[in-house]
């Protein structure tokens, strides 16, 4: 695993509320499930010693959901808990998000 892979035990402290609607995380965690579904599929292309390139637009498919889901969740955080943060005059949460966009992109 890459050092920048964050430990899920670990988790930041915020004055402000951390609070996302069910159906923001129903949503999030379908999109997971269909990626999870994707990735599955990938490897038994390989498995059956699929096409590489194949292989290679299935990949690049993946790596747009998942670039799709992290935009979502940047769009909701910003909404929601930096909007909360700023109010409560919390700055580390927004340092700690700035650090977070950098290595998500």
């Amino acid at each position: 695993m890459s050092e920048e892979t964050l430990n899920i035990d670990e988790h930041h402290e915020h004055s402000h509320s951390h609070y996302h609607s069910p159906e923001e995380k129903k949503r999030q965690i379908n999109r997971i499930n269909r990626i999870s579904g994707h990735l599955a599929y990938v490897k038994r292309m390989i498995e059956e010693d699929i096409d590489c390139a194949d292989v290679l637009v299935q990949i690049a498919a993946i790596r747009s959901a998942l670039n799709g889901l992290g935009k979502e969740i940047i769009n909701e955080h910003i909404s929601h808990c930096i909007y909360h943060a700023i109010e409560d005059g919390d700055t580390h949460a927004v340092e700690e998000f700035q650090k977070a966009i950098q290595k998500f992109m």
